[in-house]
């Protein structure tokens, strides 16, 4: 095993980063439950419910999907109706969110 030294500034911006993508989850938790939780279910869909679970999926289809519902250029009217009020930092925080879970 190799040790390697970091300097005090390395350290401080690992830490940083890791609280910043700590906040991002949470951030991305609560919009969750608040929102996309009452179709999408957090780990799995709401019962009776046809809309696909979201837990695992990429980061990047997550963001570039709701981007283009808010945006509608991808047509739903709910999606459309609900993405209209996120704003990049929600989307990347609830993007994020579902991406770490665990289908």
């Amino acid at each position: 095993m190799r040790l390697v030294a970091l300097s005090g500034a390395t350290m401080i911006g690992l830490l940083l980063a890791q609280n910043v993508n700590a906040a991002v989850i949470y951030a991305g938790q609560e919009r969750a439950a608040a929102v996309c939780s009452q179709c999408h279910g957090i780990k799995t869909p709401s019962a009776d419910a046809p809309f696909p679970p979201l837990a695992g999926r990429d980061v990047a289809y997550l963001k570039m999907a709701l981007e283009q519902y808010r945006d509608k250029t991808r047509k739903n009217d709910i999606m459309n109706a609900i993405a209209g009020s996120l704003t990049d930092n929600d989307i990347s925080n609830v993007a994020a969110y579902y991406a770490g879970l665990k289908p």
